[in-house]
């Protein structure tokens, strides 16, 4: 079933549909040994807020799941494997008038057939950029911001939207644009956009894992069939990454009510069978579950230990205070 459609129909392959994340994460955590599965944050009821103003008088934000290059935290750079050190956990904003260093290395992205050489791939922040001047939205907020990617609901809740809602309402923003990276990624910034929606911010999503944020419930969600890490458009290929960003916007103006999602048409490539590979066990012999259920194991103690020292150290600036 790998190969093309099914002969004199013109069907497409079988497996040329939406990936499946969150199955697809069940049964690969299930096959390297761990016990009850993750459980996604999950809602009947989804807020809504239309734009209050047309979109060429909008202040718009940017919410990005990627991190600042941290030189000695270790290999951030395109191809890099998975790097717990680079982590971030708490949100932070950069100016949108400065250009920024954004990795994705510290992210569960596909790392098979996407590198992450290319920032706009995942940074639409030029693409936003380019909106504002020709007068597509009426202004970029002066300040993007960065959200963590927590598998706590209650730290993502808690902690993490209110500090974003806070933050872009003190920007005066009247929509954000939200780029997800992994598939937590996509938990959290569907967390952050039903929270900025019921505080009057309307938002759309830009995301890889269509299952994972209809899932959770958003007002609006552009889909790009797309590996992990390519949200805002393919590496390399202005073209495809401004036509992502202007349906993004077309969606961000026209969605009719909540739980709109748009699909792409944009195709990553002719051959789907990259939809195969994403944490599949039955493409990992048993060696290779033994060796990733290791290093997971060992990228787990490394973000615990980074937790830790941020705990301590937050604990110590409350002392001195």
């Amino acid at each position: 079933m790998a190969g093309g459609p099914v002969e004199g129909l013109g069907f497409a392959a079988a497996h040329d549909a939406p990936l499946p994340y969150m199955q697809r994460i069940r049964d690969y955590y299930l096959a390297l040994g761990y016990g009850a599965p993750y459980e996604w944050a999950h809602y009947a009821d989804v807020p809504f807020q239309k734009l209050r103003k047309p979109l060429a008088q909008c202040r718009v934000a940017l919410v990005t799941t990627a991190a600042p290059h941290q030189p000695d935290k270790g290999d951030q750079g395109p191809g890099a494997p998975y790097n717990a050190a680079a982590k971030f956990y708490t949100v932070y904003s950069g100016d949108t008038s400065l250009e920024h260093d954004l990795r994705i290395s510290h992210l569960a992205i596909d790392r098979t057939h996407t590198t992450a050489e290319d920032s706009g791939s995942y940074f639409p922040l030029a693409e936003l950029r380019h909106a504002a001047a020709r007068g597509r939205i009426g202004s970029l907020a002066p300040r993007f911001h960065g959200l963590p990617t927590n598998r706590s609901h209650r730290t993502t809740l808690d902690a993490d939207c209110p500090e974003l809602v806070e933050r872009c309402r003190a920007d005066a923003v009247d929509a954000a644009i939200l780029v997800p990276n992994c598939p937590v990624c996509h938990q959290s910034v569907s967390l952050a956009a039903r929270m900025l929606e019921a505080n009057g911010i309307a938002t759309i999503v830009m995301g890889c894992a269509k299952d994972i944020v209809e899932y959770v419930g958003v007002s609006r969600l552009l889909f790009s069939d797309f590996p992990l890490g390519n949200a805002a458009g393919r590496p390399k290929d202005a073209a495809s990454q401004a036509a992502t960003l202007e349906l993004a916007l077309a969606v961000l103006e026209a969605a009719p009510a909540a739980r709109t999602t748009v699909q792409s048409p944009l195709v990553w490539s002719a051959n789907p069978d990259w939809k195969l590979d994403y944490q599949n066990p039955d493409r990992l012999s048993a060696e290779e579950i033994a060796r990733r259920r290791a290093e997971f194991d060992r990228q787990k103690a490394v973000a615990k230990a980074l937790r830790d020292d941020l705990d301590r150290s937050g604990s110590a600036a409350k002392l001195r205070r």
